[in-house]
């Protein structure tokens, strides 16, 4: 198997390049559309994404789809039914050899020409055709019989006693999890020295079953060099135990029922102590209760042809039960921190450096994020914070500024001095009727001036000056969001969902002293905290309720002072409304003259408060461009006919336009089409 050398990034080396606000940027589209983190991570965690500098960190769709490939691959080459026939064919070669010795025996006893030595031979190698004539057709019985057997090939017994030797060592690995190189030779001091150790392994687990602490540190020090992978407790110990054991059990299922009851028999034939047996066989039934999600059960279907040792194919089931648990936790993984179990340097083995680390940096994400303090657990859901609803909204406005002329987004200025109470940080001679914001250091000095040095200083009216201050301006603006299920059916809501965070993010950061309020409005109108924002959804229902939607925004903004306006994003004309004494709203598509008249006489109870109303229609109809004039023509108010790649800019240059000229009253209505 390939080679890897893996360790974990400590910034030094070249790496994926992540942080939090990247991140916030990579998810606000799936914030934004659904407002749901726990589910914007599950599909960042599904689909991967690109880090700042555009390298890829692979999904679990593409990470799955590599461990399925290798998996394929390794059952399309190997052949499990190997183990069985190597072992066979080498049994084979051994009696044939016998065979030819037995042979060159007799000739030699013909050739001495001596009778009596003819007999006694013919007699020796009649008996030892007739023990290979007899031989059972199982491994396990030719195994024991050939063990009793006296050899007339001193080639025949090497090879026999060397094949004996090497499948009590490859039994052995497997069953003892290849326990260092001590198995590699499996002399009798070694065997009872394993068996030691399994007793104590098989005490320390009914221990822990009663309750007890048992003394994993002694038991290392008397067999710590079984374990190669030199682990830190008895929990990593018998994890790697029950991982192997496992594998050879998936091996033994693997195979037809007849190789399983061959290689089943010859390993208790070549490992017949009983108490070690036993001892395997205890330790065996503690791991299946302790671990028995492990895979016992599994087999492989190997269709390839390239056949497997005994050893090789411990080597390769064990690949493949951790390829299986690897897909598990993957699969099984509904956020980002579900990944942090992964064992990375195995994942690496696996399926490469580059897997590993993007699983390592898929990891990260949810603490990342957690850490920046854009989303917190709250009974064990993501929820995001404000801080992340104020990021996403930035996003937005940014990503709709980008796509706007540098000349025609203006910042909010107004170039007026007047009464308010912002420093213009210039002053003037006091004249009567000025706001008496007194400069005392300009009043002082020209008292000084006028009467000299000196104490105590008298001050006349002459001398006073004070601070002149810019024209404040205030504006309060309701967003009104059509949430009717046709906004998801023609693909509008998410541009128009972002366009009202992007709203909220400019208003909260240029304007803080400017009310922004939120109104959905589907066959019902909700009124919206800003926290709230990123959640909303459509309603799974029909109904667009103009009417409920401008009445919950009159009595929002009633409550507030200065330049008031309505800004109502939809896609349809008004099919529901509330008749006096109903306690659910009338719908009726097409719409129907009542509610129509019931849409509009709430539009004339805006204008009455001065409220101004902007529409942005999305998709219209020619029913909704009627409406619609009908409604600018009420409340003088303006039509925007655009498209969900350029609300955004119509929205937002409008709003700006506004801003700028707050302070002169009047205009008259409009209508403009993109």
């Amino acid at each position: 198997m390939t080679g890897f050398r893996y360790s974990r990034w400590d910034g030094t080396q070249p790496g994926l390049d992540l942080d939090a606000d990247a991140l916030m940027a990579e998810l606000a589209d799936d914030l934004t559309h659904h407002g749901d983190a726990n589910a914007a991570l599950r599909r960042m965690l599904q689909e991967g994404f690109r880090d700042r500098a555009g390298q890829r960190v692979q999904g679990m769709r593409e990470l799955l789809e590599r461990l399925r490939r290798q998996r394929r691959e390794r059952l399309a080459q190997r052949d499990l039914g190997g183990v069985y026939e190597d072992i066979a064919e080498r049994l084979r070669e051994v009696v044939d050899i016998e065979r030819a010795g037995i042979d060159a025996l007799e000739e030699a006893a013909r050739a001495s020409g001596d009778q009596r030595r003819q007999e006694v031979v013919g007699e020796a190698t009649a008996e030892r055709r007739l023990h290979l004539d007899l031989l059972p057709p199982d491994l396990a019985g030719q195994v024991r019989e050939l063990s009793d057997y006296d050899f007339a090939s001193p080639e025949a017994r090497e090879r026999f006693e060397t094949l004996v030797e090497e499948l009590r060592a490859q039994v052995a690995q497997s069953w003892f999890n290849q326990m260092a190189g001590a198995m590699g030779n499996v002399s009798p001091e070694e065997l009872a020295r394993t068996k030691d150790m399994l007793a104590e392994l098989n005490a320390m687990l009914e221990q822990r079953a009663a309750g007890e602490e048992p003394d994993f540190t002694g038991f290392m020090r008397r067999y710590g060099d079984m374990f190669p992978e030199n682990p830190q407790s008895l929990d990593e110990l018998l994890e790697v135990m029950a991982r192997r054991m496992a594998a050879m059990q998936a091996m033994l299922n693997s195979l037809s029922a007849e190789q399983r009851a061959q290689l089943q028999g010859l390993s208790d034939q070549l490992l017949s102590d009983m108490d070690l047996r036993w001892q395997m066989d205890q330790l065996g039934a503690n791991l299946r209760a302790a671990f028995p999600d492990a895979g016992w059960e599994r087999s492989y279907d190997f269709r390839g042809s390239d056949p497997l040792s005994w050893g090789e194919a411990g080597e390769v089931l064990e690949e493949l039960g951790d390829l299986d648990q690897l897909e598990r936790l993957m699969g099984s993984a509904s956020a980002p921190g579900a990944l942090a179990e992964v064992d990375l340097e195995r994942a690496a083995a696996l399926l490469g450096d580059d897997a590993a680390e993007s699983l390592e940096r898929m990891g990260e994400v949810a603490r990342m994020l957690t850490e920046a303090g854009f989303i917190e657990q709250r009974e064990g859901r993501y929820e995001l914070t404000p801080r992340a609803i104020r990021r996403i909204g930035a996003h937005a406005l940014s990503e709709l500024f980008a796509r706007s002329s540098a000349d025609t987004v203006g910042r909010h200025q107004a170039p007026r001095v007047g009464a308010g109470h912002e420093l213009a940080h210039q002053s003037k001679a006091y004249e009567f009727g000025d706001p008496f914001n007194l400069d005392i250091h300009r009043t002082v000095r020209n008292a000084l001036r006028r009467g000299g040095q000196g104490t105590p200083v008298r001050l006349d009216p002459d001398d006073f000056e004070v601070e002149q201050t810019e024209l404040t301006t205030r504006a309060a603006t309701v967003v009104m969001l059509d949430v009717s299920l046709s906004m998801a059916m023609r693909d509008n809501f998410l541009a128009a969902k972002k366009v009202a965070m992007a709203l909220h993010a400019l208003i909260s950061g240029q304007f803080p002293g400017d009310y922004l309020g939120m109104v959905s409005f589907g066959k019902l109108a909700r009124e919206l905290r800003p926290e709230q924002l990123p959640e909303v959804s459509w309603d799974f229902d029909y109904g667009t309720n103009m009417q409920h939607g401008l009445a919950l925004s009159r009595r929002m903004l009633a409550r507030q002072s200065g330049s008031k306006q309505v800004v109502m994003i939809t896609d349809g004309e008004p099919t529901a409304h509330f008749q006096a004494g109903m306690a659910e709203p009338y719908f009726n598509y097409p719409p129907v003259p009542e509610t129509v008249d019931a849409t509009l006489a709430e539009v004339n109870r805006c204008t009455r408060e001065g409220i101004r109303i902007n529409v942005f229609m999305l998709d219209a109809t020619d029913y909704l461009r009627d409406f619609v004039e009908q409604l600018t023509r009420l409340n003088r108010g303006r039509a925007f006919f655009t498209t969900p790649e350029t609300l955004g800019d119509y929205v937002l240059v409008d709003f700006l336009d506004q801003r700028r000229s707050l302070g002169r009253r009047g205009g008259s209505g409009g209508r403009r089409s993109a």
